[in-house]
């Protein structure tokens, strides 16, 4: 592309197509440059990616869904990961709405947890910038969803464990305040009154979302005597078993473990995981097709889409060990 095209471009001058045009500017966004002042009320093509991690390999499983879809579209994707001590959700809002994205896409963050600050939702909603939600939000932001179902998943997990014998089933979720893990827990316990066994508190522990933290968890819930364990990710799944193998047990001999997502490589661990399967090839063309159906009719539902997920049995989970 000439610097004459870029020029014209700039200067709002004829002669130039639309695709060019749009090419410019989208590199502009890209590249991090400020646009002239008088186009710097059109939106680019760029949407915003919000990402709470790349750790977890559900998260890059999503962007690659997504960015696919995105791309297929038109548009371009801006990734933004958080981090511990780094770039806040709010802060990468105000970055976004700088480089005048036309959408965002959030795959988890302030929106799943009640006790996090919402200020930064409300300027997307006062905005009207087309926006989707993946995961079980807070009441009230207003924004389209799309969830694999809690309820559903944990019943699959829960009923699975019941199916082998297991009666002291533990659960390892994520924060107190956290939506999905609140409907996850409000399911199990209506499982457990269901079949008639015991949900105490000593057999639900909360944790962060990763391996090490999951770790530490199980390890409580093993003090406690269960026989089984659902987990709400795949990383704490892992952890949970490397904590029954730290406690001289075995899975699935002494203990069940069962993991969430079914991400990347769950059925080469050792045992291969017993998790169950989050849909995210449809659920990013759900995704793709609420965001482009904002973009088109600038309208802002707050429906949540639910999507089926799917138990994949593998060898972490096994009958009740009966005493002798």
């Amino acid at each position: 592309m000439s610097e004459a095209t870029v020029s014209r471009v700039l200067n709002g001058k004829p002669g130039v197509s639309a695709s060019t045009r749009d090419a410019v500017l989208t590199a502009l966004d890209v590249l991090g440059y400020e646009r002239p002042t008088k186009l710097r009320g059109e939106r680019a093509r760029l949407v915003g990616l919000m990402m709470p991690e790349l750790q977890n390999p559900i998260f890059p499983a999503l962007a690659e869904v997504i960015g696919g879809g995105l791309a297929q579209n038109g548009f371009t994707p801006v990734l933004c990961i958080q981090t511990a001590g780094g770039v806040s959700e709010s802060d990468y809002v105000e970055l976004l709405l700088h480089q005048q994205v036309s959408g965002v896409i959030f795959t988890g963050g302030a929106y799943t947890q009640a006790d996090a600050n919402h200020e930064h939702y409300e300027r997307l909603r006062e905005l009207k910038l087309p926006t989707v939600l993946v995961s079980a939000p807070v009441a009230g932001l207003g924004f389209s969803t799309v969830s694999c179902d809690d309820v559903t998943s944990m019943e699959q997990a829960f009923g699975h464990l019941l199916q082998l014998g297991h009666e002291r089933i533990g659960i390892l979720l994520g924060p107190r305040d956290h939506v999905p893990s609140q409907r996850k827990h409000a399911a199990a316990l209506a499982m457990a009154e269901r079949h008639g066994v015991a949900l105490p508190d000593e057999h639900v522990v909360h944790s962060l979302y990763s391996l090490e933290s999951g770790q530490t968890a199980a390890a409580k819930l093993l003090d406690a005597g269960v026989t089984g364990i659902v987990c709400a990710s795949d990383p704490m799944a892992l952890g949970a078993v490397r904590a029954v193998r730290r406690a001289g047990l075995r899975v699935p001999e002494d203990v069940s473990v069962i993991g969430y997502d079914d991400s990347a490589l769950m059925n080469c661990t050792e045992p291969p995981l017993t998790t169950v399967r989050q849909p995210i090839e449809s659920m990013g063309k759900m995704i793709i097709e609420l965001l482009m159906r904002q973009m088109s009719s600038e309208s802002t539902s707050g429906d949540e889409v639910f999507f089926a997920p799917e138990l994949v049995v593998r060898a972490s989970t096994g009958p009740v060990r009966r005493a002798a």
